[in-house]
């Protein structure tokens, strides 16, 4: 089954980036919630997803960098980028029966580093 939810996750990562957000109902259960933190926002259901995702204005090219987890907890982290305006991204995935039963989603824009620190790290 791990493999299984890697493959989902990659699956709607790469539908996302190939703006074919149909995949998203193959992949959701329809009851399924979608937490945004950082706007205090929750999309719950199947219907409201559909409507957020046709009405979003640009829906970004994904990047991702690394997908992990176990049994029915997986994590995606991804660069996304609209249209040159770039985020760092972390999506948890909650699965249930085969299925996405929530996804929360944390996006951060990059920014430049403090030079204090610089001798002792590295430059990704």
């Amino acid at each position: 089954m791990a493999a299984n939810h890697k493959q989902m996750i990659e699956r709607l990562l790469e539908g996302i980036d190939s703006r074919n957000i149909a995949v998203m109902d193959e992949l959701f259960h329809e009851d399924a919630l979608m937490d945004w933190p950082q706007f205090g926002e929750r999309v719950r259901g199947g219907e409201n997803r559909r409507n957020v995702y046709q009405r979003i204005p640009t829906l970004p090219k994904v990047a991702p960098r690394r997908i992990f987890g176990s049994g029915e907890l997986w994590v995606a982290e991804a660069l996304l980028d609209y249209d040159g305006s770039k985020y760092n991204a972390i999506f948890v995935f909650e699965f249930r029966d085969g299925k996405i039963a929530r996804e929360t989603g944390y996006w951060a824009t990059p920014s430049e580093p403090a030079a204090w620190r610089a001798q002792w790290v590295e430059r990704l």
